[in-house]
């Protein structure tokens, strides 16, 4: 199953996708946050669409897409966890998860411009694998016990600022990775039934050229371990994502140049959809 969040920023309203039809969530939820994911909501929504008594959203197709869960309370996002982004890096693969976090304004919609920060000379993309939380993970005793509390699947573009997270940093990365909208999610929030998560093909392309190109077989750290560690630390609260990690072919690894205004990046992720966003000069 497929939910989104469709309209203005600020006014988008929830749908559900199925094959070529889309259908209306008002009925049910007002949005698609942490109260509808805790609450079964997706559940509910199945049930609904089964029964064949959700409206259909009528015509769409000239509607934004927004970011499939609404400002979520946390975004966690994990380092270096694919051998070769890490080697690209100058980095050994890490024998424990590498943790960061971004704030929630971050968050923008699949398609939506992404503004280059003011003297920012290293803006880079990272397409991503996002694990979205359904259900309160504090403690979970084993990585068995992950899925049980993860609602679904996103695209996610973490994009970066590699002067402020690396230079200007004082140690810590997430200066390079909080500027407003470097995190486009969507377009849909995918439940687990519908793809394979552990194998997914992830792409990017600058202008029209391939960049990334690897799968999520490659994670050093899956997605069940990563719910599992990251709960002995923190409590993943609904609608929080995780982002897992980028693969090698970025900007970083001195192959290819950062990016500068009117550059449109794009990017995939098998079975989860696909993003593409105009880089912009600030102001």
């Amino acid at each position: 199953m497929k939910l989104a969040r469709l309209g203005a920023a600020g006014s988008e309203r929830p749908v559900v996708v199925d094959g070529d039809k889309t259908y209306d969530l008002a009925g049910l939820t007002a949005d698609i946050d942490g109260a509808f994911l805790a609450s079964g909501g997706i559940d509910a929504v199945r049930a609904a669409l089964a029964a064949g008594e959700l409206p259909e959203a009528g015509d769409v197709a000239g509607l934004r897409t927004g970011s499939p869960v609404a400002r979520p309370g946390a975004i966690i996002c994990i380092g270096m966890n694919y051998a070769a982004h890490a080697a690209e890096s100058g980095s050994a693969p890490p024998e424990v998860p590498i943790m960061f976090l971004k704030t929630p304004n971050t968050v923008g919609g699949p398609d939506d411009p992404v503004t280059i920060p003011p003297g920012s000379e290293r803006t880079d993309w990272e397409v991503e694998l996002g694990v979205v939380i359904g259900q309160r993970a504090l403690y979970l005793g084993s990585p068995g016990e992950s899925l049980s509390h993860v609602a679904g699947f996103v695209v996610g573009n973490d994009v970066s600022e590699r002067q402020f997270q690396l230079v200007d940093s004082g140690g810590q990365w997430s200066k390079g990775k909080c500027a407003p909208g470097f995190n486009p999610l969507g377009p849909w929030l995918v439940t687990p039934d519908e793809v394979d998560h552990g194998n997914l093909r992830l792409r990017s392309w600058v202008n029209g050229e391939p960049r990334q190109d690897s799968s999520t077989a490659d994670l050093i750290f899956g997605v069940e371990h990563l719910v599992w560690h990251l709960s002995q630390y923190l409590a993943l609260e609904p609608g929080d994502v995780i982002m897992t990690g980028t693969p090698q072919g970025v900007a970083l690894s001195g192959k290819y140049p950062y990016l500068k205004p009117g550059d449109v990046v794009e990017i995939e992720i098998e079975g989860l959809g696909r993003q593409r966003q105009e880089f912009v000069k600030h102001g």
